[in-house]
């Protein structure tokens, strides 16, 4: 049970559309949008461990157009946003909108978010710790999940509220956001190769 919630610590602690884009959301609209985004994001990302356990995506997945599609739209939204944050300059810019965007938006954002299903395939599927007890092992792994990923997406909140007040000098900003793009593009990487899989 240890390790399942380290490996839930690590995945979903890193950089991807989710923490990113509610870093940037709390960074724009300060931390009352940035709260009702997060709800939309922890509807959807629920919605997605929903459809992972129920084996739902794996059904919807093998329908090929679908799973096309699906790998398109994530593919071009997040090298979209990994592009506006490498080139956005020497202003650290985690994923910058002109539109406070609600819950809908964060339930949407997990839905084609190709990390939300394959972090929640990890989860489900590997890190037994109940055997002969599926059931009660998945609800276990709810609580836990949330628990940890409540916490984690409140500090990414945090993290965009309080940034923007610091004056960092331009090449660290510059910096910043090259690692950020890089992480996006690796979530990218991932994605294609889950699909030639």
């Amino acid at each position: 049970m240890v390790s399942f919630a380290l490996a839930v610590f690590l995945l979903i602690i890193t950089p991807g559309p989710g923490v990113l884009s509610t870093a940037g959301v709390g960074s724009a609209f300060g931390r009352t949008a940035g709260l009702r985004y997060v709800f939309g994001l922890f509807i959807g990302t629920n919605l997605v461990a929903l459809a992972v356990v129920s084996g739902l995506a794996a059904v919807v997945f093998t329908v090929p157009v679908v799973r096309d599609v699906l790998l398109v739209l994530s593919v071009l939204y997040l090298s979209y946003l990994a592009f506006r944050i490498a080139f956005s300059g020497a202003k650290i810019a985690f994923i910058e909108t002109t539109k406070e965007p609600g819950i809908f938006a964060g339930i949407a954002l997990q839905l084609i978010n190709p990390k939300a299903y394959a972090v929640n395939a990890t989860f489900f599927t590997g890190f037994a710790f109940l055997p002969g007890a599926l059931a009660s092992e998945t609800l276990i792994k709810f609580v836990i999940m949330n628990a940890i990923w409540v916490p984690i997406h409140l500090l990414w909140l945090t993290a965009g509220v309080f940034v923007q007040r610091l004056d960092l000098a331009p090449h660290i900003q510059f910096r910043i956001n090259l690692f950020m793009a890089a992480a996006m593009l690796a979530v990218v990487g991932l994605a294609i190769l889950s699909f030639f899989r």
